[in-house]
């Protein structure tokens, strides 16, 4: 398995050297819309975990590509990614990221925090000290920084991740009493994660909250109404998260309330009004 600094050199050399062209251009003003000039996704879904294993992220994440590419976007998908394979895809994305201008990347599974650092998880990692796990799964707020070295367009990063450590079980209880399966062992939260110029990062629960995994449902509560809201024509993107927040905060009692970090710079929406604008 490779050590960290392997890691941390892939994502640097791809995202760094692809983006020194970029880096003496104005930050973007225009409107920013989800059907106007090159738009790229990388979706992944991870569930099958050696320990504490999701049901909903593989349909999650294939419902959102899904999405996404009836809104015009390039995406790759990815589900149950071993560490390798998560890593590689996340290095492939930024050396196609300057090129474009919309970049997501929806991650659903387990998502931990180490040292103030947070951790995307590969259904393959199995640590057994904190230091391992920095070791076995990918830095997310590396990822971001590359991305923000980019100084034209959009970054959008969505999170339907638990925010705490998922190798120990754990369950709570819902508003109706039902004991549900969370992603993670304690309600501790993830780090905080500023979003850089450019970018909105979207967490599926806010910090120190945890994110449902929906064992009763086809997707997790999160997905659902980021599924249900993505395609309305001309609704900005802010307000977009506003209404998926007020519905998921409704149908777990505000067990779980989504939270976002924004810097955009323009206004976007993932798909335009009929009359083309971008501002509902």
């Amino acid at each position: 398995m490779a050590p960290l600094p392997t890691r941390r050199l892939l994502l640097r050399g791809a995202v760094g050297a692809a983006a020194l062209p970029f880096l003496g251009r104005a930050l973007a003003a225009p409107p920013v819309a989800g059907d106007a000039g090159s738009r790229i996704a990388l979706v992944i879904g991870n569930g099958a975990y050696r320990s504490a294993p999701l049901k909903n992220p593989p349909g999650d994440a294939s419902a959102v590509a899904g999405a996404l590419r009836g809104l015009g976007y390039d995406v790759t998908l990815r589900q149950n990614t071993r560490l390798t394979e998560l890593i590689e895809s996340l290095r492939e994305f930024s050396i196609r990221a300057p090129k474009a201008a919309v970049r997501m990347l929806f991650y659903a599974g387990h998502g931990v925090q180490v040292k103030g650092r947070n951790y995307l998880v590969p259904v393959d990692a199995d640590p057994k000290t904190e230091d391992e796990i920095q070791r076995q799964s990918a830095d997310v707020g590396e990822f971001v920084d590359r991305l923000s070295a980019i100084r034209t367009g959009a970054n959008i990063v969505v999170l339907d991740a638990c925010r705490v450590n998922p190798f120990a079980g754990g369950v709570i209880v819902g508003p109706d009493g039902r004991r549900l399966k969370f992603r993670g062992a304690t309600p501790g939260g993830l780090a905080t994660l500023d979003a850089p110029v450019g970018t909105l990062v979207a967490f599926s629960t806010a910090p120190n909250g945890v994110a449902l995994d929906g064992a009763n449902s086809e997707h997790s509560v999160y997905a659902r109404h980021l599924l249900a809201n993505m395609s309305t024509p001309g609704l900005q993107i802010e307000q977009l998260f506003k209404r998926v927040r007020i519905a998921v905060a409704e149908d777990t009692g505000r067990v779980q309330v989504p939270w976002e970090s924004s810097s955009l710079t323009a206004d976007f929406c993932f798909k335009s009004d009929d009359k083309g604008r971008c501002g509902t």
